[in-house]
């Protein structure tokens, strides 16, 4: 389908996960993309951009394209609450997020009484207070979403007080280090969001487990391009690994007649590329043996290497090893997080190409920059997403638009697959 500027719109996911830190929910980020004039970039009205990516998302995508089996969280100000676009949306699915800047006035809480009547399920965002005049608001919804950032420990633990006799899900979001997340945990929250399980952090002091040491060696060994036996046997060392990638292969081959029995079948089915492809993803496998699809971190994973794929791909068509060596940096970039340790120490254990080496570390050379520009989509900053884009002049605003989609799509593919 043409592209036109009124379509320049970005649709991001950032995960929401419960005490087990399982995934539930994503909160659906929209934004619309920047419009290059010269040497500047215009951001359209907020409202409006919001409005067409909920069109896009829920017409143009499906909702399993867009969501899976989960719940979608979606922003909504004073003029779309308003708006006869919401209640075209499926109540069963999403979840409409009240911003905090909307006022509580009489005609608000009675439309959101109105859309509660209609099935929709309400959250409202931001509260870092519980102040009587608010408290209308935060009876009419069932998800209270709590700005962590703006309180203090004590702050945060009165406010937490206020809002437990109100009988609501309450949702802690920034959540930005383990510490935060912890306390949250005691507190008593329901829900978590933020960077700390969906941006790159580093915990100082935790050791790779044996299975994550056993991977990276295997992702050695195949970028090495080692001999079949050679990969063979390292899946042998670990018994948890091998089973799951039987599983993920029968998944991936389900049109064969037989079922894969062996690792050496597997490896031969796949072929290398794909090979590399599933150990690379294996990695975030939650190590407490849950399923691929429980980890947030393996669909961010998953759907950044793809995206920073697409991209590069429209940047140097045809360019294969380009493409690939982007796919690789989208997915070892999150490596820090799963495993908390350094990136340099993840990077002495595999042997990647100086190009895949310098995007990892510094940002550096076209690749670095793909790899900035991905991560300022998963983050809600327009502004950053705007800048790293004049960083790339190769690529257009709606071929990003585009490529996210698309990345979102294979993303929840994988998933229905893994679960399989």
């Amino acid at each position: 389908m043409p592209y036109t500027d009124h379509q320049q719109v970005f649709l991001g996911r950032q995960p929401i996960l419960d005490r087990e830190q399982q995934l539930l929910a994503y909160e659906l980020l929209f934004r619309n993309g920047p419009i290059s004039t010269g040497n500047r970039a215009e951001i359209l009205d907020p409202t409006h951009a919001t409005a067409t990516v909920i069109t896009n998302a829920f017409t143009e995508f499906s909702v399993s394209d867009v969501l899976g089996p989960y719940r979608g969280f979606i922003n909504v100000d004073y003029e779309l609450l308003f708006s006869d676009l919401i209640e075209v949306l499926p109540q069963q699915v999403v979840v409409l997020e009240i911003l905090e800047h909307v006022e509580p006035t009489p005609e608000v809480l009675a439309r959101c009484q109105q859309l509660r009547d209609k099935g929709f399920t309400l959250a409202v965002d931001d509260v870092v207070q519980a102040g009587t005049d608010y408290c209308p608001l935060l009876a009419l919804a069932e998800i209270i979403k709590v700005d962590i950032l703006q309180l203090d420990a004590e702050q945060l633990q009165g406010l937490v007080a206020r809002l437990k006799p109100l009988g609501k899900t309450l949702l802690a979001e920034k959540v930005e280090t383990v510490e935060q997340q912890a306390l949250c945990q005691r507190l008593g929250f329901d829900l978590f969001q933020g960077y700390f399980f969906a941006k790159p952090t580093i915990i100082v002091g935790k050791r790779l487990n044996p299975s994550q040491l056993a991977l990276l060696r295997l992702l050695g060994l195949l970028m090495e391009d080692a001999e079949t036996s050679e990969v063979e046997r390292a899946f042998k060392l670990e018994a948890g690994l091998t089973v799951n990638m039987l599983r993920l292969t029968n998944s991936v081959s389900g049109g064969m007649m037989s079922k894969i029995t062996s690792l050496r079948h597997a490896i031969t089915v796949l072929g290398r590329r794909q090979l590399l492809r599933w150990v690379q993803l294996l990695i975030y496998v939650t190590p407490k043996g849950g399923t691929q699809a429980s980890n947030p971190l393996l669909q961010l994973a998953a759907t950044r290497g793809r995206l920073m794929e697409l991209l590069a791909d429209r940047l140097h068509s045809r360019n294969r090893e380009f493409t690939e060596h982007a796919f690789m940096v989208g997915i070892i970039s999150l490596m820090p997080t799963l495993l908390g340790v350094a990136m340099a120490e993840i990077l002495a254990q595999l042997p990647v190409v100086p190009r895949v080496e310098q995007a990892l570390t510094s940002y550096g050379g076209q690749i670095g920059d793909l790899l900035r520009l991905v991560e300022a989509t998963e983050q809600i900053d327009p502004l950053a997403t705007e800048t790293a884009l004049l960083a790339l002049p190769g690529i257009k605003a709606e071929w990003l638009s585009a490529c996210i989609a698309q990345a979102l799509i294979w993303t929840t593919q994988l998933h229905q697959e893994a679960a399989a």
